[in-house]
């Protein structure tokens, strides 16, 4: 907006001020006093649209006047725009109109400003050729003034005197021809004509579509008007008479009407013919009537009645008195054809259907100003119930917008419009918050790191401190460090730093992972000391979590640094241990000839009695390729082939190797144990389960280790088999059972 210079805002406040405070008393004459208050400071300023302030607040009163608006309601009308002229502007307007009027105009003075900075915020943008600030896309534009309306529909009151300025900026470009500030239309369009639509005000809905489509699609909208001005001379006097019989037959039918006829508008013809893919003679309600009748049995007469006169046209008839339209419209609509076969639509409704479909709720700004004795026939609790169904239109019309699910306003205290604020980032971008977010809440819901980093704030440029709660419409920077990250007092509920739940989780977020970095490092030294001292620091850390179970170092490092997994488990790993004589029945070792086998034992090839002994680090069983290695006193340890044990012996001694194989079996089966690695998600009855399907493959359990870390389980069993091969198979049964993720063979 542009304004008088400074001197003349200071020296004409105080003369009209002092004038109107002295001499009026508070509550009379508002509307007057408003003007006569106003008149000086807006007279020669101009909005940014380029219209005379004082002549676009007249115009806009003008249109609160014609749907039912107090003196009061009016006059605010004139203070939001003064409020820009005032040093004071509360204390001004409270000392001479009240403190209700004050707040009012300064509410909405606050949503006025907001929304000019951010339509200049894009517009400055797309002028410097630069990507337009965060969130201010075209579409995004539109949601932020969606979201700002919101923030201030609290007061039902802010909304009308903002959808009466915008279809008075609106007529002032239509009746100019200036060109129409990008992104204005389509703002008008889809937020404030649904918004109208859904506080019933069906007189400002359809002009401000209208208008809206002039400016957006000039052609279409010519198109259509010269459709609709072909033969309207003949329309309408056909029209005039036909309203005239129907008034007249209903009342010889004794039914009180006023029958009218109804304007079509081009914005609603445009979406039928494009939403029913229809040609513009096909749609039936450019001929409307609409009878207002005295109560509801009379609307189901006058129905009966224009059925009766005229032929109805099928799958044409709509009862929104028994199931009203979301926004609270009743009405019976149907479409019937005349003599000459030309289609006429016709709404019936009573009066105060009519009154609710020209205004809508717009008579429930009187809970505002009913006070205790009541406004306009409405009680002070009638009030509240109409602030409660403005309400549940208002989140009714944010859930059409925005695709949200809100749940629904099922009693009284439903409504959630009260839990939520929108302030503004320095680019007039808008971030919505739950009602006492902080700075630090703000820097969050920008991004994480941004808040990581916060270390003060300017609420509309002053710094305040982090824990100071945030209003509506107020501009908020952060101030951030290059690096670091929050404080742990901004977790204590009581210092009242966080209000939003998400920002909390986000700072012990940030906590949690640094003390899993400091867990994870005091594991990995841990490991790294022990690998030290075994000579092994070769050894892959990564090779070496999967053979103890992990899926990677990382987590390893992680358990051991929590002192849930002992470093000996480590060392039984790294050190392969010289087995020890097997005391149960050793299988016999006999030299391979073609009449003497031993006894489903091990042969070593070539070698007469020699002590043998199978190894505990790989517990080979047939029929798996083995190996022998002599051992220093204890005879042959018999291995299998890929045994990492083996391994590394043989790369130290590899000519005490010695060929071995397995015996056929002679009278009893022999049995080997072997060991089974399970890893599966920890729950009740899983050693249970596990155990049954051993149970029933008939193999016997000689021993079981367990342990559980972090909700995993791992398992060994130790099993007696024949066979290696049909372990193979049951391994396979025990891997589908629930949770188990892997089972194998160690």
């Amino acid at each position: 907006m542009k304004s008088q210079s400074n001197d003349s805002r200071l020296s004409a406040t105080p003369t009209v001020i002092a004038a109107t405070a002295q001499t009026l008393p508070e509550q009379q004459d508002a509307l007057d006093r408003a003007r006569a208050f106003a008149h000086p400071l807006l007279n020669t300023a101009t909005l940014d649209t380029a219209e005379n302030v004082l002549a676009h607040a007249d115009a806009a009163s003008a249109i609160l006047q014609k749907i039912g608006g107090s003196h009061a309601m009016q006059a605010a009308v004139y203070l939001v725009y003064a409020c820009e002229y005032l040093n004071k502007p509360h204390e001004v307007i409270a000392k001479a109109f009240g403190d209700n009027l004050a707040d009012l105009a300064l509410e909405t003075n606050k949503l006025v400003r907001v929304q000019r900075m951010a339509r200049r915020a894009q517009v400055a943008a797309v002028h410097a050729g630069a990507a337009a600030p965060m969130a201010q896309t075209a579409a995004a534009q539109t949601e932020s003034v969606r979201k700002m309306l919101l923030a201030f529909s609290r007061d039902l009151r802010v909304v009308m005197l903002r959808l009466a300025s915008r279809l008075q900026t609106l007529r002032h470009f239509a009746a100019t021809k200036l060109p129409v500030p990008q992104g204005l239309a389509s703002e008008s369009l889809q937020v404030f004509a649904p918004l109208a639509n859904r506080l019933g005000i069906w007189e400002i809905k359809w002009e401000l579509e209208d208008l809206s489509f002039r400016f957006l699609e000039p052609q279409t909208y010519k198109q259509v008007a010269s459709l609709l001005d072909e033969k309207r001379s003949e329309r309408e006097s056909s029209m005039a008479r036909l309203r005239s019989l129907v008034e007249s037959e209903l009342q010889r039918h004794g039914v009180s009407a006023t029958v009218q006829g109804r304007p079509k508008h081009i914005y609603s013809i445009v979406k039928k013919m494009r939403g029913k893919a229809l040609p513009f003679d096909r749609v039936y309600d450019i001929r409307a009537l609409r009878i207002v009748v005295d109560d509801v049995p009379a609307c189901y007469d006058a129905l009966a009645w224009v059925h009766s006169r005229f032929r109805p046209v099928a799958d044409e008839f709509d009862d929104y008195i028994v199931k009203p339209k979301a926004n609270g419209y009743q009405s019976l609509h149907t479409v019937v054809r005349d003599e000459a076969g030309s289609a006429i639509e016709v709404q019936v409704r009573t009066q105060a259907m009519h009154d609710y479909a020209e205004h809508g709720v717009a008579a429930h700004w009187a809970y505002k100003e009913a006070g205790t004795k009541g406004y306009a026939g409405v009680s002070a609790s009638g009030a509240y119930d109409a602030k409660i169904a403005v309400l549940r239109q208002l989140l009714a019309w944010e859930r059409d917008l925005s695709g949200a699910s809100h749940p629904a306003a099922g009693v009284p205290d439903a409504p959630t419009l009260d839990d939520r604020i929108y302030v503004l980032t320095p680019e007039a971008a808008v971030v919505e918050l739950p009602q006492g977010a902080t700075a630090v809440d703000f820097a969050y819901s920008v991004h994480t790191n941004l808040g990581h980093r916060c270390r003060g704030a300017r609420i509309d440029g002053a710094m305040v401190s982090l824990n100071t709660a945030l209003k509506n419409g107020q501009t908020v920077e952060i101030i951030g460090a290059k690096d670091g990250g929050p404080s742990r007092d901004w977790l204590n509920p009581e210092l009242g730093f966080l209000a939003s739940p998400r920002a909390r989780a986000k700072v012990r977020a940030w906590f949690n992972q640094q003390a899993l970095g400091e867990t994870i490092a005091k594991g990995r030294d841990a490991v790294e000391k022990l690998l030290q001292r075994e000579g092994r620091t070769a050894v892959r850390l990564d090779d070496l979590a999967t053979q103890l179970g992990f899926n990677s170092a990382e987590a390893l490092f992680e358990v051991v640094g929590k002192d849930e997994f002992s470093l000996r488990n480590i060392e039984i790993v790294l050190r392969p241990a010289e087995p020890e004589l097997v005391q149960e029945a050793p299988p016999l070792l006999r030299k391979p000839s073609a009449t003497s086998q031993g006894g489903g034992g091990v042969l070593v090839v070539g070698v007469d009695s020699l002590m043998t002994q199978l190894a505990r680090c790989c517990k080979p069983a047939p029929p798996d390729l083995i190996t022998g290695f002599v051992t220093r006193g204890r005879g042959v340890s018999v291995h299998r082939a890929d045994c990492s044990n083996l391994q590394n012996m043989v790369q130290r001694s590899g000519d005490r190797c010695i060929d071995v194989a397995w015996g056929e079996s002679r009278g009893a089966q022999h049995v080997y144990p072997v060991d089974v690695s399970v890893q599966a998600v920890d729950r009740q009855g899983l050693l249970r389960d596990i155990s049954e399907v051993f149970t029933k493959e008939k193999m016997n359990v000689i021993g079981v280790q367990t342990q559980s870390v972090k909700g995993t389980a791992w398992m060994t069993f130790t099993i007696e088999v024949a066979d290696s091969g049909r372990l193979n198979r049951v391994l396979g049964v025990v891997g589908e059972l629930r949770g188990v993720r892997s089972a194998r063979r160690r």
